[in-house]
């Protein structure tokens, strides 16, 4: 009979992965996002603190010495080395889950659970089509299982099969409408220029939330929806509520960080930056704050290091990410090489960001009628992105495309009224 600290260490792991996603790059407590950056966005679960994770870990770790086939545990061990790589933007703790996943399901061929916490293993690890065999699988074993739909979900949208991820998300709402769902459902309006039922998605997230990383996750995408309109004012109070809920939930100090480079308090951001990246080392944290180091006239070389440290890193744990690099590449390198990324990255994952990659990839290395098509895809769902939209108008208008150009500046304006494109990472959606 199991005791009542493994029944909540079980329920505690379950509940994780019931809203395992992408990781992040949002990551680290993020929702889902077409661009998963580092760990990304990760990415889209349910944020709780490394310290639980950890400790939940080591309880696992304890109850499997004494009882080696339990593949229930070693189901949650797995799932819960997930969340601790996404929780640290520490890719090195992927194979181990690997390793306990495949354990669970040798001892219980076809378990859901394990099954589901492999399709998030792929997630994190940015096989988007794998993830979607592996959550089918999850699903046909038990079609109750909120965890395989919300991995579906996201891995759908990172696949650019809209539609699917709609579906996905609409019987997550049947199953259990919580803060899983609402963010979800909120993320896909957003996708599609519906801000209004964005914001009333969140909104429900927020008024379902109890525990303070629910509340402080939804209030940092009530604040990165209005940063991304422009709103800088309103982004910060929802960071600084966030931060007021859980003061640990590193998001919100760099969505605070970001908010502040848009104001153009750089100084002040690049303090906030080296303590989010002295935390949480994701590869959008770090581009950010290496442009932000740049605009106050600081040498940004020791990030742009770490960046690559990190690709390695999450090349060796079997992470595929050439979208970073593209969007590195494009801006501050090599656009022939970025051009090879960003090929790469829409091969395997034809989302609006991707599409979006790789038209200024070709751009920036002097191709624009190739890039046009990819800048159409990109802006093609109605999402409401500033840089994806100015993207659009500079490849116009580098083709003559003059009327074209200036509807596209036009729905600029209209995205963000602030926009500026001289800090690109921070004009990105994390």
């Amino acid at each position: 009979m199991k005791t009542s600290a493994t029944v909540r260490i079980a329920a505690a792991v379950l509940g994780t992965a019931a809203v395992l996603t992408l990781g992040a790059a949002l990551i680290p407590g993020e929702r889902p996002s077409p661009a998963v950056t580092g760990m990304s966005q990760a990415a889209g679960e349910i944020p709780v603190s490394a310290t639980s994770v950890k400790d939940t870990i080591r309880a696992l770790t304890t109850r499997l010495q004494r009882l080696p086939r339990d593949y229930q545990a070693w189901a949650q061990l797995g799932s819960a080395y997930v969340q601790q790589a996404r929780l640290t933007a520490d890719p090195s703790f992927y194979p181990r889950a690997e390793q306990a996943l495949a354990r669970s399901l040798a001892l219980r061929p076809g378990d859901f659970a394990a099954l589901t916490g492999q399709a998030a293993l792929a997630a994190g690890r940015h096989d988007f089509a794998e993830a979607v065999r592996l959550a089918r699988l999850s699903e046909a074993a038990n079609p109750y299982g909120q965890g395989a739909q919300a991995v579906l979900a996201d891995a759908y949208t990172q696949l650019g099969r809209y539609g699917e991820a709609t579906r996905a998300i609409d019987r997550m709402m049947a199953l259990h409408p919580g803060v899983g769902a609402f963010t979800r459902a909120s993320y896909d309006a957003e996708l599609h220029g519906d801000h209004t039922t964005a914001r009333r998605m969140l909104e429900r997230a927020l008024d379902d939330a109890f525990a303070p990383s629910d509340i402080a996750y939804c209030r940092y995408y009530l604040g990165e929806l209005a940063l991304h309109s422009g709103d800088l004012k309103r982004a910060t109070e929802q960071y600084r509520l966030a931060l007021k809920a859980a003061p640990d939930f590193t998001p919100a100090l760099a969505g605070t960080a970001r908010a502040a480079a848009l104001s153009g308090r750089s100084a002040e951001a690049a303090d906030l930056y080296g303590t989010v990246v002295a935390r949480l080392p994701l590869a959008q944290y770090v581009t950010e704050y290496a442009e932000v180091l740049s605009s106050a006239g600081r040498d940004p070389a020791d990030q742009w290091a770490l960046l690559r440290a990190q690709r390695d890193l999450m090349k060796e744990s079997g992470v595929k990410d050439d979208l970073t690099w593209a969007e590195y590449e494009a801006d501050h390198g090599s656009p022939a090489l970025a051009v090879e990324h960003a090929r790469a990255e829409y091969a395997r994952n034809p989302n609006v960001v991707a599409a979006d990659a790789l038209a200024w990839a070709l751009h920036r290395d002097g191709h624009d009628q190739e890039a046009l098509p990819y800048a159409r895809k990109a802006t093609a769902t109605g999402w409401r992105n500033a840089l994806l939209h100015h993207h659009r108008a500079e490849i116009e208008r580098s083709l003559g495309m003059d009327e074209e150009a200036r509807r596209s500046a036009a729905r600029v304006r209209d995205a963000d009224p602030s926009f500026s494109p001289d800090l690109p990472a921070l004009a990105r959606f994390s």
